[in-house]
């Protein structure tokens, strides 16, 4: 085959394989409008290959960072076309991670990855990153758009966030200083927040009946689409001003209160927590009895209506629920004398 056979055919573009880049390019002028909206004096200069950021007014600052996703609340949020919703999902879940060291969040980028670009779905996201960091204080200081054909099923997408915050070296809270004695206190969650979703989708047959969604709950006073698609609370604002008052701090996410809460307890400590001391949301209770579901499972999936648990001294835990007031008394810190850390009765 001579070199004039070898490249006969039709011509192959970019686009043709399923990339298209113009469309890119017009994307990124209405991100670019919304990332504006969050910059304020510290950001030095967005859009070139790095963003440049300037720390203030720190003595000591520790720089503290996160990565999370989503996960499968996305396929939901897809196939209503409420794509909004899962910025605020990825930007407060960072948030309350970093929250968990005492940080204050400084700055967020994000990774959107699909198929085939769409222009609605990407705008609507980044709506829903800008304004979520508007309300967190942040600046959205830029990210990534991914188109990969042949990759991401269509329609469907992925989001991942990164966020980077700083506190005070001093004022870091590891919980080094828990003992037994002290007090659990939980905060009230949105729903099921960013985790659980693949057992909730196979619950409701979500996958192969999509329109299970729109289906109204008496129990839950809304659609099962409204339900889920709740987005993850932020403690930022709530626990800010009682962060020196803390000892810990956890983040109720995948694995429940047995994989959330003995991240922060030190050697020779449990926590104790009484499940009848808060009431469980009705969708949980929902999810429970139409997917049959055994208790021990549920709260190892799900948060059971605790985003964020805090741990104070017995002192401060009076006055912490009176300053906060959806706040519950959950549990107690003990001498560990078991293989497990954390004990649900």
């Amino acid at each position: 085959m001579n070199e004039h056979q070898a490249h006969a055919g039709p011509t192959q573009s970019y686009a043709a394989a399923g990339v298209h880049i113009d469309e890119a390019d017009s994307v990124k002028a209405r991100i670019q409008r919304s990332i504006a909206s969050t910059l304020d004096s510290r950001t030095l200069g967005i859009g070139s290959f790095g963003s440049l950021y300037q720390l203030q007014g720190y003595q000591e600052p520790v720089l503290v960072s996160s990565c999370d996703g989503v996960g499968t609340k996305l396929k939901i949020a897809a196939i209503l076309g409420r794509n909004r919703t899962v910025g605020f999902d990825i930007v407060n879940h960072c948030i309350d991670d970093i929250l968990c060291c005492g940080a204050m969040p400084l700055f967020f980028l994000d990774y959107i990855a699909m198929a085939r670009l769409n222009s609605q779905q990407v705008a609507d996201i980044v709506e829903g990153l800008s304004a979520a960091c508007r309300e967190g204080g942040l600046t959205l200081v830029g990210g990534e758009t991914a188109e990969m054909p042949g990759f991401y099923t269509e329609g469907i997408y992925d989001l991942v966030g990164f966020i980077v915050g700083v506190v005070e070296r001093r004022s870091i809270i590891d919980g080094k200083d828990i003992v037994p004695g002290d007090m659990l206190l939980g905060l009230p969650s949105s729903g099921l927040h960013t985790n659980g979703y693949s057992l909730a989708r196979k619950v409701f047959d979500i996958d192969q009946s999509p329109s299970q969604l729109t289906c109204y709950y008496p129990e839950l006073g809304c659609t099962l689409a409204d339900a889920l698609l709740q987005p993850h609370r932020s403690y930022h604002w709530m626990l800010q001003p009682f962060l020196s008052r803390i000892k810990g701090l956890a983040h109720i996410t995948g694995g429940g209160f047995q994989g959330n809460v003995p991240r922060i307890l030190p050697e020779g400590v449990a926590a104790t927590i009484n499940k009848s001391s808060w009431p469980v949301p009705p969708l949980f209770q929902l999810l429970r009895r139409c997917g049959a579901i055994e208790e021990d499972e549920m709260y190892r999936v799900f948060n059971m209506g605790i985003g964020m648990v805090v741990i104070v001294s017995s002192h401060e835990a009076r006055h912490l629920v009176k300053a906060i007031p959806d706040a519950y008394t959950i549990g107690r810190i003990v001498r560990r004398h078991a293989s497990e850390q954390v004990v649900l009765a």
